[in-house]
């Protein structure tokens, strides 16, 4: 059974390549590099591999700037 009791706190999710799955309820998630908040419904940029979420395309882009200047 799914526990809504946090639905207006942090999700917990599981992110694919092309989709995610919400694993604990909530209704945002936080910007792994802005540490801002990411309302659910606008989630539109994440890292499958790095399993992390981003608040736009720039910060998409930072990441990956970071992690390829480090391989």
């Amino acid at each position: 059974m799914i526990n809504f009791s946090n639905a207006n706190g942090l999700a917990k999710i599981s992110y694919g390549s092309s989709d995610y799955l919400i694993m604990e309820a909530g209704s945002y998630v936080l910007c792994a590099v802005t540490g801002k908040q990411i309302p659910l419904e606008q989630l539109k940029y994440w890292n499958d591999e790095l399993q992390e979420a981003y608040i736009d395309a720039a910060a998409s882009l930072k990441r990956w700037q970071e992690t390829q200047s480090a391989s």
